[in-house]
């Protein structure tokens, strides 16, 4: 199975970047997206083949999730309890396992919103621990943070900041810890310079200044069974881009 992940920044902006092209290259089983900023009625966009699922967050242009699928779940809902305003989590079952697309708050410049970002890692945490008693689990999508020094070009400037703090870093530990593994960190232990987010400032996509910020994780009990997990930074349409899974599953 492949699987597709993109933070597109605004999906109606990204449609006008070449998203549509993109989306067929890839041909993937399914194909995930964060960061949408609009409502579902304010795109017609369909893809043949596919089953689309949107959640919006209740304030317009904010947030936002979507799932693209060949094959229709068994069963698909939105968000997990204690955060259900913002469109950040569908969760789709399928016959052996779930996945579960996000888009991950961020802590705001000077941590305005390091509270919330805790209670939302430790409700995320109990979440998907106990959706993986019943099926594996696949996560995808921007985590917002960083987990380790290599994982960003400038970690020592960045201690303490937003997606580099040491609370954030620290739940992603604890996220590993509960019966998650990294995907690409699984298969490229030491790669460095592999980022999939970058500032629009300072030419810093040019110069490969980034941070990698969007993931796959799934279920310790399925980490033998990925095959490729990939960052593909050649895409462009967004301040992001892909990263990609595949998994016989």
């Amino acid at each position: 199975m492949k699987l597709i992940s993109w933070n597109v920044n605004g999906f109606r902006a990204c449609l006008t970047k070449g998203f549509e092209e993109r989306f067929r290259e890839f041909d993937a089983d399914v194909f995930c997206i964060q960061e949408t900023k609009m409502q579902p009625e304010q795109v017609t966009t369909s893809f043949e083949g596919y089953t689309q699922y949107f959640n919006s967050a209740v304030k317009k242009g904010y947030s936002g999730t979507a799932v693209f699928t060949k094959t229709e779940p068994l069963n698909v809902t939105f968000n997990f309890e204690g955060h259900t305003d913002e469109g950040r989590a569908i969760i789709a079952e399928y016959e052996s396992f779930r996945l579960v697309d996000l888009y991950v708050p961020n802590a705001q410049r000077e941590l305005a919103r390091i509270d919330y970002r805790m209670q939302w890692e430790d409700d995320l945490r109990a979440f998907l621990t106990e959706l993986d008693k019943d099926k594996p689990v696949i996560v995808c999508g921007d985590l917002n943070v960083a987990h380790n020094e290599i994982d960003l070009k400038n970690a020592k400037a960045n201690i303490g900041n937003a997606g580099f703090s040491y609370e954030e870093r620290g739940k992603f530990d604890e996220l590993l810890a509960a019966g998650f593994t990294d995907t690409f960190r699984y298969l490229h232990p030491d790669q460095k310079d592999a980022y999939s987010w970058w500032s629009y400032m300072g030419r810093a996509r040019e110069k490969n200044v980034g941070w990698r910020i969007d993931y796959f994780l799934v279920s310790n009990r399925i980490a033998e069974r990925i095959r490729k997990a990939e960052i593909f930074p050649e895409v462009m349409g967004s301040d992001h881009c892909p990263v990609g899974l595949e998994i016989d599953i």
